[in-house]
């Protein structure tokens, strides 16, 4: 056994004793049954992390859709640097990703170490661009239609929407910004349908996706926006609290688990 392996072992393993409330629930047979299972998370919670990992290997899916990876860096993921957690956090440049502590991420790779993985990350330049085109124009105008770019969102969900978007960013952002971020949620929500649906054409599923919580709620989320695209599919959302503060949305499932200490939030609006 390598040092490289041996270390992966060592701190997969480290991080389930870190939440063994993680194996506490036996897997729902729907999601058993599903063709993609929507692992929601908060993203810096090493809990919902192992939690996802526990879930993938339970699942054992043909494939892994990440929101963390956009489809060059899925592409850089090799059998060989998959199998060292320093390695394939090399391959993928996460330290250069914005996205918290690879360590909490391994675990899931490792959990399902033969699927293959998609990438379904919207690249800043992309998200930029909304400021200046309309959502459509982020697909071609087959998938903006498939995947519902093409219509607006029903007015009360878009009132929700920006409230939501208002809340989370402490009420400092400037209002005319909202139905922007609303647009960027709804085209993060169709990458990752689209990842997805094409995981489980090209694979025959199942299908594992891990994203945050917002992505992963079954209402309004990705999974609303693969059925949209794929009425027939059979879908599973799991969403995870924390300490008792359940996620935004519908779910077919929502698990509770410990809380994580982050401060006030607001502070870096100040």
């Amino acid at each position: 056994m390598t040092l490289g392996i041996l270390k992966s072992i060592v701190c997969f393993g480290a991080v389930l004793l870190a939440a063994p409330f993680a194996f506490a629930e036996a897997l729902p047979d729907a999601a058993r049954r599903a063709d993609v299972v929507f692992l929601g998370e908060q993203h810096d919670n090493p809990g919902h992390h192992a939690r996802q990992a526990d879930w993938t290997a339970a699942l054992a899916p043909k494939a892994l859709v990440f929101e963390m990876l956009t489809p060059e860096q899925a592409e850089a993921v090799t059998p060989d640097n998959r199998k060292s957690e320093s390695a394939l956090a090399e391959a993928l440049a996460w330290a250069d990703s914005g996205w918290p502590d690879f360590a909490m991420y391994y675990p899931i790779f490792a959990a399902a170490p033969d699927a293959w993985i998609y990438g379904a990350g919207v690249p800043r330049d992309q998200v930029r661009g909304l400021m200046e085109k309309p959502l459509t124009e982020a697909f071609d105008a087959a998938d903006a239609a498939r995947f519902g770019l093409d219509q607006p969102l029903p007015p009360a969900q878009q009132t929700e929407r920006e409230a939501l978007q208002r809340a989370a960013h402490c009420d400092a952002l400037p209002e005319d910004l909202l139905p922007m971020m609303v647009s960027v949620q709804r085209l993060r929500d169709a990458t990752l349908a689209r990842a997805a649906l094409s995981a489980f054409e090209q694979t025959g599923g199942p299908v594992v996706v891990i994203t945050g919580n917002g992505h992963a709620r079954a209402d309004w989320g990705a999974p609303s926006v693969l059925r949209t695209a794929q009425p027939d599919i059979n879908l599973f959302s799991l969403g995870q609290g924390e300490a008792g503060r359940m996620p935004e949305g519908g779910f077919d499932e929502a698990v509770d688990g410990p809380a994580v200490d982050r401060g006030d939030p607001c502070d870096a609006f100040n």
